[in-house]
């Protein structure tokens, strides 16, 4: 049960952005779909290992923190790559920084990858976000087989595994908040769902107005602007515009007088 959860999160978690039109998607891909599961916990209790080799499970990453779920592999030719510099250069944008206000948690599906593919690759995307204490947010797993099987599939004809590109946003206690869908993530919109993730212990108050103009579109996996709340807050400002004016305009007048 537990694994079926974490197949759909992965289902759910990206755009098909294969080489090839919609219409002609292979058999392998024709059941990849978006399942919504927002809200749903994450099985916490799944081992792997770290970059050192050794055993984890997924809950000694939440700690207290929002975290970002990466379901990639490590040598992938087409869609992890991508991914995982999507993931960089929108990292490389926040001004929230990885290890602190919240973590990133980087899950190989090939049982064949090691803890040193695991190591090469934290060294290098941490060189390319270059903050200091990342390493201790920024963590790239493997497992076995049994912990992994049921994430995505092998399609034996051309020897890759079939599966969507996208994030997932954690709550800190293990519950899917966002899905990002695709491999290029506008950093407004990972701030936003970091945010909402995180019951708002980060952020500012800009951010608390963004998210009152801005609606999270679970079919797009994007924040899209909400025209009736920016038309609300827009006359709200307008009021409280004219009632400034209207005060410092009695002011002037008593003090003339």
């Amino acid at each position: 049960m537990k694994q079926a959860l974490l197949v759909t999160l992965l289902a759910a978690s990206a755009s098909l952005a294969l080489a090839q039109p919609a219409q002609e998607k292979p058999e392998v891909l024709r059941d990849v779909g978006y399942d919504q599961r927002l809200g749903e916990q994450v099985p916490l209790d799944l081992a792997f290992r770290d970059e050192a080799g050794r055993p984890v499970t997924l809950r000694s990453f939440f700690r207290g923190r929002a975290v970002v779920l990466s379901l990639v592999y490590y040598e992938c030719p087409m869609l992890c790559t991508l991914t995982l510099n999507g993931l960089g250069s929108a990292l490389s944008v926040l001004t929230f920084d990885v290890g602190r206000d919240f973590d990133v948690v980087t899950v190989s599906f090939e049982p064949k990858e090691t803890p040193a593919l695991a190591t090469a690759k934290k060294k290098a995307y941490l060189a390319r976000y270059g903050r200091a204490g990342a390493e201790e947010g920024w963590h790239f797993l493997t497992g076995d087989a049994p912990a992994i099987a049921a994430l995505t599939g092998w399609d034996a004809e051309t020897r890759q595994y079939a599966h969507p590109a996208g994030l997932v946003v954690l709550t800190p206690d293990g519950r899917i908040a966002r899905y990002m869908y695709g491999v290029e993530y506008a950093p407004r919109d990972l701030r936003l769902a970091l945010v909402e993730a995180s019951q708002r212990r980060i952020g500012n108050p800009v951010d608390t107005v963004l998210l009152y103009c801005y609606r999270y579109d679970p079919t797009r996996g994007r924040y899209a602007a909400s025209v009736l709340r920016l038309v609300r807050l827009g006359g709200v400002l307008t009021v409280l515009g004219l009632a400034a004016f209207v005060l410092i305009s009695l002011r002037r007048e008593r003090s003339a007088a």
